[in-house]
């Protein structure tokens, strides 16, 4: 890739358990991101994967620099990753029509109306399945 026109830092943070599951699935997410034709990936340090103080879960992140050649493609990052944070390194200031805006919110609310619909479907099968095995979902008074 020539200098990219949008280079940002990101942490992705896994959580799960067992800690082979954390291990095998951060090196898939490892594998996936240098694979990715829509950014270049300058740098990432990994940590050692950690206990999580009195659960039995594991946790371990990734630390990242990464090149995009436009906005919308660090958009389809954080839509198909989910970091926990991202930091723009350059440029340090934006220039763009409003468009990019416009696709930006858009994709954005159309992400949130994705999970919504998901959300509500999975609540009403919890209620039939509820309702077939005889549990009352109402909160006692």
């Amino acid at each position: 890739m020539e200098k990219p026109a949008v280079t940002i830092k990101a942490i992705l943070e896994l959580m799960g358990s067992p800690e082979e599951h954390v291990n095998k699935t951060m090196d898939m997410i490892i594998e996936k991101l240098n694979a990715s034709k829509d950014f270049e990936v300058i740098t990432s340090k990994v940590s050692d994967t950690t206990s999580i103080e009195d659960r039995p879960f594991w946790s371990k992140f990734v630390d990242l620099e990464l090149g995009f050649k436009n906005m919308d493609d660090v958009t389809g990052f954080c839509f198909d990753f989910m970091p926990s944070s991202i930091e723009v390194v350059e440029p340090v200031s934006f220039n763009f029509k409003k468009d990019i805006l416009d696709n930006l919110w858009n994709d954005l609310i159309a992400r949130i109306h994705q999970y919504d619909m998901l959300l509500k479907n999975m609540h009403a099968e919890n209620k039939v399945m509820k309702k077939k095995l005889g549990i009352n979902d109402k909160p006692k008074e």
